[in-house]
């Protein structure tokens, strides 16, 4: 748990310190030195007497009492310093920079937990190991540069990885993003990224705490604790973006079922952020783009106006808007024409609004004030503003950086000149203003904050299942996949209508039972995983005469065990199903159905428990569905059914854990009922 030692340390000790600043230890101790930290400083490095003009200890059991210990030395002493300091020195906060621990071998990752063990039996705080440091305003504990200057309104860092905070940071300062604290916590052997956040949220104050929290993930090890602090964090007015990285697809494993093999944990991750209000970023590029919208006004509405002198800027960044939902609506009518004859012939005001290579300062401002006072439909500008090299552009910029301030509405400036316009950029950015160098990459995270919710509910009430019957089938049966039995029971329990369904393995008993279902009927295989892939589906079929000959046919399918009859329902073919990922709550999903849901890919994810306005989101974000509302003449599906149906998988996933994958695939669906045809359900006990 990280403590005051850590962040507000009266003495730190770094071990290891050198008088040369090109090794790690060096560039700590200057890096102490130059930024000004009050406490008592104190080195031990054997071979030297003084470093950096400070004095050297021989050996750690010399010093005096050290509220922190920044460790720059070979893996292999870094648990008998930590001993020392931990029972003798009254340590209570180490920051561990050195490698070779549990990223290299079993060996290092034993001594990582020797050390946390140490650390934890004295109730201290451990940062690392293979880490940069920790960068705040009492001192700059990192062995890298650059060293941000701190303000105590820019952007909180906390980075699994101390590369990639550096490249964040120096890209950042660049735009103009501030920083405030900066945490790089390696391995994360004992205070990893989620525990930061814990401890920013438990002491955050709005009045003197940065408002803005930029993450860099390489392993989510707590998700319920990220959730929990991130949605707290952003219900107090934080805003949180975040990367995950090593989330793809194609990293993840292959499963049997419908759900595994769409599913991936890019997209349980998507999920977790979506639920705790996190904007997902891909791209440090990204992540400082979203943090830099973050520093201007907030977008409240979709209209945007594009305002530019460069057409080719504008047409890409109105494609990217365009496709992430946002929109650039046609701006004409009086108050249009009257804004025309300010500009030179040529230009054009039907948004987005070019005026041209030749456009003027005085232009922008009338462009810009119309945007604010006459255009009541725009939400935001863009204005996008280079220079050729020709002409000094201090006095556009200027003027942009008063409407900054002045106008109510959001403006975001791309000013893509970083070499031509150079000196008027840094002066642009001195006032505390963030450039956008890059459209397209601005247009991606615009979309990705407009589109990020408001973290949803912590206490969400599902609908009523029978919680007894389902235990008692789970408890009874095996890993693997449910029998159809057990998994139509399950179904029932849940409160799932599902379809009338006769499974049998003789054919004398299937013809004797299937006076119960009216024809035509559907005739499958049970058995194979895929049914559609083995011919184990047969449609429309209407005789006696056909069923005994089809019941052939099946059983003669390798892996067959019984045939299943169901009455052929019509409707629109949809799907649910679940994936549960190590760590992470289950994640639900719903899409298009049959044997589109492969082809079109077309699902949205959350994670359970799932409320009613999630899942009514989830089914409306789907790209399909106009399909779902009714579209040429034909119905649509009973949505409130359908968001019921979400939300007992939901109920029922919280009443069996052991669920790690489940399809319900398809679901028939009419603008009177859905009904669920297909299912599968593979548990796995721990």
């Amino acid at each position: 748990m990280i403590n005051e030692q850590l962040t507000n340390p009266k003495s730190i000790v770094i071990i290891g310190g050198s008088n040369t600043i090109r090794k790690p230890g060096g560039k700590i101790v200057k890096n102490c030195i130059d930024g000004g930290y009050l406490g008592e400083l104190r080195i031990v490095n054997p071979k030297e007497k003084q470093v950096q003009g400070i004095i050297s200890y021989t050996n750690v059991n010399d010093i005096p009492n050290t509220d922190l210990a920044i460790l720059a030395i070979p893996a292999k002493y870094c648990l008998e310093t930590i001993t020392v300091l931990a029972e003798q020195k009254n340590t209570k906060a180490f920051i561990i920079i050195s490698a070779g621990f549990g990223e290299t071998n079993e060996i290092g990752s034993h001594i990582e937990k020797e050390i946390v063990d140490i650390i934890n039996s004295v109730n201290g705080c451990l940062i690392g190991p293979n880490c940069i440091g920790v960068l705040n305003k009492n001192y700059k504990g990192v062995f890298t540069t650059p060293i941000p200057e701190y303000n105590s309104k820019g952007c909180d860092l906390i980075s699994g990885s101390g590369a990639t905070a550096v490249f964040i940071m120096e890209a950042g300062m660049l735009l103009g993003v501030p920083f405030a604290n900066v945490y790089s916590v390696g391995n994360g052997a004992q205070t990893g990224v989620e525990d930061v956040l814990e401890y920013m949220d438990i002491h955050y104050n709005p009045d003197t705490d940065p408002a803005i929290k930029l993450l860099y993930l390489e392993a989510i090890k707590d998700p319920q604790k990220l959730l929990k602090h991130a949605s707290s964090l952003i219900n107090k007015g934080v805003k949180i973006a975040a990367i995950k990285a090593g989330s793809t697809a194609e990293g993840s494993r292959a499963a049997s079922s419908h759900t595994g093999a769409i599913a991936s944990s890019d997209m349980t991750v998507r999920a977790l952020f979506k639920k705790a209000g996190i904007v997902y970023c891909s791209s440090r590029e990204e992540l400082l783009s979203v943090a830099s919208i973050f520093k201007y006004k907030k977008l409240t509405g979709k209209n945007i106006a594009i305002i530019t002198h460069a057409g080719g800027s504008a047409v890409m960044l109105a494609d990217v808007l365009s496709k992430g939902g946002l929109q650039i609506p046609t701006i004409e009518g009086e108050d249009a024409k009257k804004l025309e004859t300010y500009l030179y012939p040529g230009s054009s005001v039907s948004n987005p609004i070019d005026f041209l290579a030749t456009g003027t300062a005085e232009q922008l401002g009338i462009i810009m004030d119309y945007c604010e006072h006459k255009f009541d439909f725009i939400d935001a500008m863009v204005v996008v503003f280079g220079s050729p090299g020709l002409f000094d552009v201090e006095n556009v910029y200027n003027v942009l950086s008063v409407k900054l301030d002045v106008c109510s509405k959001p403006i975001f400036p791309v000013l893509p000149s970083v070499i031509n316009a150079h000196k008027e950029i840094k002066t642009f950015l001195s006032k505390g203003n963030i450039n956008f160098p890059d459209e397209v990459v601005l247009g991606k995270a615009l979309c990705e904050v407009y589109k990020t919710s408001s973290p949803s509910l912590q206490n969400i009430e599902l609908p009523k299942i029978n919680t007894t019957k389902i235990r008692s089938i789970i408890d009874q049966a095996t890993d693997g996949y449910l029998t159809p039995e057990d998994t139509a029971l399950i179904i029932d329990a849940s409160g799932i209508p599902r379809s009338i369904e006769v499974i049998e393995n003789s054919k004398e008993n299937l013809l004797s039972e299937i006076s119960q279902i009216s024809f035509p009927i559907v005739m499958k295989v049970v058995g194979p995983l895929h049914k559609s892939d083995t011919q184990g589906v047969i449609l429309n079929v209407n005789t006696i005469e056909e069923v005994s000959k089809n019941f052939d046919v099946l059983m003669d399918i390798k892996g067959a065990i019984a045939v299943m009859v169901q009455p052929m329902l019509s409707g629109l073919e949809l799907f649910v199903g679940v994936k549960k990922e190590p760590r992470f709550n289950h994640t639900i999903l719903c899409g298009l159905g049959g044997i589109f849901i492969e082809i079109l890919n077309d699902v949205a994810a959350a994670l359970s428990p799932i409320s009613d306005i999630e899942a009514q989101k989830m089914i409306r974000s789907l790209r399909g569905y106009e399909l779902l509302q009714g579209s040429r003449g034909k119905d649509g599906i009973n949505e409130i059914q359908f968001i019921e149906i979400i939300q007992r998988l939901s109920a029922l996933v919280e009443t069996a854990p052991e669920i790690t994958e489940m399809d319900i695939n398809p679901l028939i669906g009419t603008k009177d009922a859905i009904t669920a045809v297909d299912v599968r359900i593979k548990i796995e006990k721990i």
